[in-house]
């Protein structure tokens, strides 16, 4: 089964990708903030991670950083409530393979991580 680590500060949306996510089959994991998320990281060994840009203390784009020194394959898509396309653009050089803008299409979420996970 392969593990999929949600992090954002926003719970509601954080439950609503873990219901949609574990319909799919995945076995999913929720963080609030980059401190969880990076300790699920070293945890369990991860196949792909949804990503906040904007979460309180250490932000999307310092846990990205993180996630892709230590697991430079692993697939990240970032997620923004925000038009900053100066950090988008960062995180893309970064490593993430894509970005979506909330409020998203939570099927067009779901399509995406199909196309990286069951290829």
């Amino acid at each position: 089964m392969k593990r999929l680590l949600i992090v954002d500060d926003q719970q509601g949306i954080r439950l609503l990708l873990n219901e949609v996510l574990k319909k799919e089959g995945y076995a999913t994991y929720l963080a609030a903030n980059g401190i969880e998320a990076l300790s699920f990281a070293e945890e369990h060994e991860l196949d792909c991670v949804l990503l906040d840009m904007k979460i309180p203390g250490m932000n999307g784009v310092e846990i990205l950083k993180c996630l892709k020194e230590k697991w430079p394959g692993l697939p990240v898509f970032m997620m923004t409530a925000y038009g900053e396309l100066d950090i988008v653009q960062e995180a893309l050089n970064l490593g993430a393979i894509r970005y979506f803008t909330k409020p998203f299409d939570i099927f067009e979420v779901r399509d995406e991580v199909n196309k990286i996970l069951k290829a």
